[in-house]
């Protein structure tokens, strides 16, 4: 059986093009291959160039020199790459190549025409991978470009990226595409046109797109159409609907409300095919994805930091007032919950993580990622990388007290109309907040037994919203927590500074949603006679 190349756009790091090349066969054959991927942010391209040596590899073979660059992974980083790639330098050579650094542009239209039909050598039954950076479709990036009497939408750029995926769809028109984008793309306008509505006729019929856009077009002799389906399971045979598209990741086993736009594109010249939904699975609590990771604390974003002055700011909380506020039965419950807490910190000192934190002793397999271990674990590692808490002011760390304790008994996170009113932040917009309740959740706890709401990249500036249900660890998830809720496996390393790292896993595309995708795609290709 011949391998399926793959193109992956605005890769990041890599979480769809993880999922397809993870995907094997009954057989144990690997069907796809990525042949080439593509991303601008310098720390997203080494994440992706790193992960493609890692797939140099047959599954599980890795060797051992990959692990001890995981394993330094608290030296400076200068010199730890070059070591590992100059013990490997064919697999190196092979995973440079493959993931390029660019920038997706017309002034670059030539040059990554002919990257890509170097990478496919000459195959137009390929799979193209990738969701236009979404910046200027969100809600929020609407809302604020909307307050900009100077912003001209048509001038933006991001608006319009989408055009350098359907470039590439006309250039080289591969048997396959997906593409993925956020829900908010559903309301975006531009010129007063709904933008999702002219994405879905500029899909079915790329080369005519392109020629309208009055943008060169490579020398294909068909103009080839594509029919469009929908993967969600609750999808609408309805072709208005256009919310029909949107993919809930926690009905198909991500443990996270992650709600995305996504399209299955097959190449009219294949057939009718008949495209199923993804399955839909039993929804995953995030204490079987998260909950086996080592405990650490926050660190302190002002004056000394160790344990014992994190000790010092956590008890700090028992002298407010608020404590001897909580008078009716569910509060004192919550009092004696933060009472009991502030107890045990002070009994205990805990790390503050850091980016390999090496394992005492080999924990057995079927107690590590409670949920797939399979999936998510790998021995060889020895220990958990990417796991740095955040710093945070001793102010918040009382708010993420309260708020912590306030989900284990009451199984749900507070709104700020819920806390005391010595905890409520001192912003401008608390007083509006409380009247309107916008934002209202500003300090969200993930809870036990849920599927996290949606990772996003939001939180590489501050975690309020993704609070750890831990009381005794009091503060936000590090990116290894945030990657395991993206269903990256554990040996999929994030390179950069941590606020990079945040941004990466939060732009990403989960893999394990990636990975069954890439079953229904396979076998989308075998029934057609590609494979």
């Amino acid at each position: 059986m011949k391998r399926i190349p793959v193109v992956d756009l605005f890769a990041g790091p890599g979480g769809l093009g993880e999922g397809f090349t993870a995907f094997q066969t009954n057989s144990g054959f690997s069907p796809f291959e990525v042949v080439l991927s593509i991303e601008k942010e310098i720390f997203a391209h080494q994440t992706l160039t790193l992960r493609s040596f890692f797939r140099q590899f047959p599954k599980g073979q890795a060797p051992r020199d990959y692990y001890d660059y995981l394993r330094t992974a608290n030296e400076p980083e200068p010199g730890r790459r070059k070591q590992l790639f100059s013990k490997w330098p064919a697999e190196a050579e092979r995973a440079v190549e493959t993931a390029l650094h660019l920038e997706l542009g017309e002034e670059n239209i030539e040059t990554v025409r002919a990257r890509i039909l170097n990478a496919l050598k000459g195959s137009q039954d390929f799979v193209l991978l990738g969701g236009p950076p979404c910046q200027a479709y969100s809600i929020i990036g609407r809302s604020r470009n909307n307050g900009n009497p100077d912003y001209v939408a048509d001038k933006d750029k991001r608006q319009r990226l989408y055009l350098e995926y359907l470039q590439i769809l006309a250039d080289h028109q591969p048997a396959v595409f997906i593409m993925e984008n956020v829900k908010g793309l559903l309301s975006a306008t531009l010129n007063n046109q709904r933008i999702f509505e002219l994405i879905l006729e500029d899909l079915q019929s790329p080369c005519d797109a392109i020629i309208r856009e009055k943008r060169p077009l490579g020398s294909q002799r068909r103009k080839a159409r594509y029919n469009l389906f929908s993967l969600s399971c609750d999808g609408s045979s309805d072709k208005r609907r256009l919310s029909r598209f949107i993919v809930k990741m926690e009905k198909h086993g991500i443990p996270q409300a992650r709600h995305r736009l996504i399209i299955l594109g097959v190449r009219s010249d294949l057939g009718k095919l008949d495209v199923p939904p993804l399955p839909e699975l039993d929804q995953i609590g995030i204490e079987r994805i998260i909950k086996d990771l080592p405990q650490v604390r926050s660190g302190l974003s002002k004056g000394r930091d160790d344990p014992a002055q994190w000790q010092e700011s956590i008890r700090a909380a028992s002298s407010l007032p608020f404590l001897d506020d909580l008078s009716d039965e569910v509060d004192q419950a919550v009092r004696d919950k933060i009472n009991s807490t502030i107890m045990r910190i002070s009994q205990r000192n805990l790390p503050r993580g850091a980016e390999f934190i090496p394992l005492p002793e080999f924990i057995p397999l079927p107690t590590c990622a409670l949920y797939r271990p399979d999936w998510f674990f790998d021995e060889k590692i020895e220990g958990v990388c990417n796991h740095t808490t955040k710093r945070h002011i001793q102010e918040d760390l009382h708010r993420y007290l309260f708020a912590a304790c306030f989900s284990l008994i009451n199984k749900k996170s507070p709104y700020l109309s819920d806390f005391p009113e010595i905890l409520l932040p001192k912003h401008r917009n608390t007083e509006s907040s409380l009247q309107s309740g916008h934002f209202a959740d500003r300090f969200h706890v993930q809870v036990w037994g849920r599927p996290s709401t949606t990772v996003t990249s939001h939180i590489s500036k501050d975690g309020h919203y993704f609070i750890h249900p831990d009381p005794n660890q009091c503060r936000s998830m590090t990116v290894r927590e945030v990657a395991r809720l993206q269903t990256f496996p554990d040996n999929y390393f994030f390179c950069g500074p941590r606020t990079s790292q945040y941004v990466q896993v939060g732009n990403a595309v989960p893999p394990l949603l990636a990975y069954q995708i890439s079953e229904l795609v396979f076998n989308l290709m075998r029934n057609s006679g590609i494979v």
